[in-house]
């Protein structure tokens, strides 16, 4: 494996990894704390808002037009590259700020535009006055991005994997603030769920700001001086940056009208919307460590090596991306079909999340397990095309599986229930994937697994069967340990049979190298 992109994917899913377990964290508190209840949703639905527009702006339209661009330029010289980082900074500073303004006053729109279902009920004003206290996220963390993007390109991974981290500490911090302390926030009606949602909305600003000064101080120190010197003005490169970002955008917006779809269907079934988002949290593991650490560290990598003609080398980037994803996604997949039950009931069933809020959300894990490779695999996909600065190409894809998922979600809703959020979000996942897959033909040897990962792909997917069958066993021999005192425990035990089996009969058929993973964190340390 090329040891820089490895050595990336390591530094990025380390960072990630310790955010998504701060973020269980914080969703075990919430599920205590709040459960499925009214503020759970209307919480819910509000973080969602800043977030879809985040993923939107900042991590999809914007990021996968700057870093090209952004990376180009770094090649030819790296003070040309910084300015055009502070005109791009410029821009969104005043456009994001005049959309935070729009998206404060037209709120209550905004909210039934995400979830009709609440019009009628308390859940509407809470989840408006929530969303008004968050929105101001987007500008933000979009920012925060692009900082992150200039650190990326420089093959700077540390601060920018570290940051999400922060906000996990906010949110962790806040709620155990107002449990030992809840005079902190004043409340005309004191309702403990009320409370708590309260200080979480708060952090979700706070915790942007944490965010972004983490990576503009690692940018300053790394000597990006990304302050604006001037105000903004449409300069060549901003229009090149436009014109690619555009078509990149409206697929970012197809992609967050999926994740609407779902949600709509959702906000009609009491709870459906909890369920769907703690069984988010838990397939966000796998993807959050493997699909962000590829997707942040292959694109800068791409770009640089198809400005560079090197054919070669980009096959080399994209084999080791994919054979690094399937190596970890497909047996998180399995592991995540096998035993979703108790994975759920020891880590939220507690205080207001009972159990018939677990065995809900496990049905909801499984559907999102199975198109948990899909997730992953678009991340390694889409930088074929976004580092050749076509995002033309994934639009027209995105829009085929916005199709898929509407038709699956929408028609199947009055059949199966609640269930056909998540169904049609996995089947438009594939769909996606398929689609990348078939574009990418036409790149020749670029888009090809090279041998050892064509190797490798089946000897993975014997292995996770394998452990598969395996935590099957070991669940069904720990048995009522998995539901007294001890499930803590027996969980433990059950995730520590899972790793060990799946890397030993992986070593045992070809699939793992532990070689390779030990010399990766080496070359990380």
């Amino acid at each position: 494996m090329a040891p820089r992109l490895i050595k990336g994917f390591v530094t990025v899913g380390g960072w990630t990894m310790l955010s998504r377990v701060l973020g269980f964290a914080r969703d075990i508190l919430i599920a205590r704390f709040l459960g499925t209840g009214l503020a759970a949703e209307a919480f819910f639905v509000a973080f969602s808002l800043p977030n879809m527009f985040r993923r939107f702006f900042a991590e999809g339209a914007f990021n996968m037009a700057f870093v090209p661009l952004y990376a180009k330029k770094l090649e030819a010289g790296g003070e040309d590259a910084d300015a055009f980082a502070r005109d791009a900074v410029a821009g969104m500073v005043v456009i994001l700020t005049v959309f935070s303004v729009i998206g404060i006053v037209f709120m209550p729109a905004l909210v039934v535009a995400m979830a009709s279902g609440f019009a009628e009920d308390a859940r509407f004003s809470l989840a408006v006055t929530y969303g008004r206290i968050a929105f101001p996220y987007i500008l933000l963390i979009s920012l925060a991005a692009l900082v992150s993007g200039v650190l990326n390109s420089n093959n700077r991974f540390l601060a920018a994997a570290a940051a999400p981290a922060l906000l996990n500490m906010v949110f962790i911090g806040a709620m155990v603030l107002v449990w030992m302390f809840p005079g902190l926030l004043p409340m005309a009606t004191p309702i403990p769920e009320l409370i708590v949602g309260k200080a979480l909305i708060w952090s979700v600003p706070f915790g942007g700001a944490a965010q972004l000064a983490l990576v503009w101080w690692a940018a300053a120190r790394a000597g990006h001086s990304l302050w604006p010197r001037r105000r903004p003005r449409m300069t060549k490169d901003l229009k090149r940056l436009l014109m690619i970002a555009a078509p990149a955008a409206l697929a970012g917006g197809v992609v967050q009208v999926n994740l609407l779809v779902g949600r709509q269907v959702a906000s009609y079934f009491d709870g459906a919307v909890a369920w769907l988002n703690y069984a988010d949290r838990l397939y966000q593991l796998p993807l959050g460590v493997v699909g962000i650490a590829i997707g942040v560290v292959l694109l800068p990598d791409l770009s640089r090596r198809v400005r560079a003609g090197d054919i070669g080398g980009q096959q080399a980037a994209y084999s080791r991306a994919f054979e690094f994803s399937w190596l970890l996604t497909f047996p998180s997949a399995v592991a995540l079909l096998v035993v979703p039950l108790p994975l759920v009931s020891v880590l939220f069933e507690r205080g207001a999340f009972d159990a018939d809020d677990t065995a809900a959300t496990a049905i909801a894990l499984m559907i999102y397990a199975i198109g948990l490779p899909a997730f992953v695999l678009q991340k390694v996909l889409q930088p074929l095309y976004f580092a050749r600065e076509d995002t033309r190409s994934p639009l027209r894809f995105a829009i085929a599986s916005l199709i898929i998922n509407a038709a699956v979600a929408l028609g199947l809703a009055p059949v199966i229930g609640w269930p056909a959020a998540a169904l049609g979000t996995t089947l438009a996942a594939w769909g996606m994937v398929v689609l990348l897959w078939r574009g990418a033909r036409g790149l020749g040897q670029v888009a090809a697994l090279d041998v050892r990962a064509r190797k490798r792909a089946w000897r993975i997917v014997l292995a996770a069967a394998l452990m598969g069958v395996v935590l099957w066993v070991t669940m069904l021999i720990l048995g009522p340990m998995l539901t007294g005192a001890w499930r803590g425990l027996a969980l433990a035990i059950l995730v520590a049979m899972g790793i060990l089996s799946y890397f030993g009969i992986g070593q045992l058929v070809g699939a793992v190298r532990l070689a390779d993973i030990r010399g990766a964190v080496r070359r990380q340390r």
